[in-house]
């Protein structure tokens, strides 16, 4: 939980998908064993520090979408609000932000694609993780950024304080 005065956002790109079968959509691939693997890790690491969000903000491609539910397989103590937000589906970072804007719970996780959640992340913190992985953002990397606002609708670009950064890529 998040003190008054505060919100949290963790900012997720979702895990690793199979590209094996050419007649599935963009949107409708799944998960691969790798990314099935960083999502258990990342739920994993985020009860390890506290981090639980109350409101989910979830793209509506399936890779996404199991990205969470993976996660939210993790020992989580709190069942937050799910929104699947079929706008952030390849989102650019313009957008991310009008739809994290609209959160309603301090502590908020949003699930998105590259290159929009990259560039969402370089925007949101006054100061970036020094982690080389972070400009690219790889699958199932994870931002914990926190801001000094009483409502979503005050987020401003650069104004973010980074909490955490981490990088699971599921392998072996």
């Amino acid at each position: 939980m998040t003190p008054p005065g505060h919100r949290r956002l963790i900012l997720t790109r979702h895990a690793k998908s199979a590209w094996d079968d050419p007649a599935v959509s963009d949107h409708d691939r799944p998960l691969n064993d790798r990314g099935r693997r960083s999502a258990l890790a990342l739920g994993d690491w985020m009860v390890s520090r506290g981090y639980e969000p109350e409101e989910v903000l979830c793209s509506s491609a399936r890779r996404t979408q199991e990205t969470w539910e993976v996660v939210a397989s993790a020992a989580l103590e709190v069942r937050p609000l799910i929104r699947h937000e079929p706008g952030l589906y390849h989102a650019s970072a313009g957008k991310m932000l009008t739809i994290l804007r609209t959160a309603t719970h301090p502590t908020v996780m949003m699930l998105g694609h590259n290159p929009g959640i990259s560039e969402f992340a370089a925007m949101l913190p006054a100061q970036p993780p020094l982690s080389p992985d972070f400009r690219r953002y790889p699958t199932a990397a994870t931002l914990v950024v926190d801001f000094q606002i009483d409502n979503w609708s005050e987020v401003e670009p650069g104004a973010g304080s980074v909490m955490d950064f981490v990088r699971l890529d599921g392998r072996d």
